[in-house]
């Protein structure tokens, strides 16, 4: 059974299926963000992206990064690092402003 899993998913060893788990959990991470905005968006009865779309967008892109990290693929790594920089730009943005506010 187990044999049928590392072929089906490409992997050698137990080592590099728990890594491709680490990637399908970044996925996972990065998918709930979708589902966080969608559910606030409906509640609201307009189009809204809540702070907590943005926090899962950086473990969702931390995750993924690592997974990219792992495998040695120079095209995830840049496109999960661009994103992490505009996901934390963003989080910066939004605590800059409730400080603003806070004073």
């Amino acid at each position: 059974m187990i044999e049928a899993i590392f072929q089906f998913l490409h992997v050698d060893s137990m080592g590099e299926f728990l890594w491709v788990c680490v990637g399908f959990g970044g996925q996972l991470l990065f998918t709930a963000r979708f589902l966080i905005q969608w559910i606030a968006s409906e509640k609201a009865e307009r189009s809204v992206v809540p702070v907590a779309f943005w926090y899962f967008s950086v473990l969702g892109g931390l995750v993924l990064g690592a997974y990219a990290v792992y495998r040695r693929d120079p095209v995830f790594m840049l496109g999960q690092g661009m994103g992490l920089f505009i996901y934390s730009r963003n989080l910066w943005l939004i605590h800059a402003e409730k400080r603003r506010h806070a004073e």
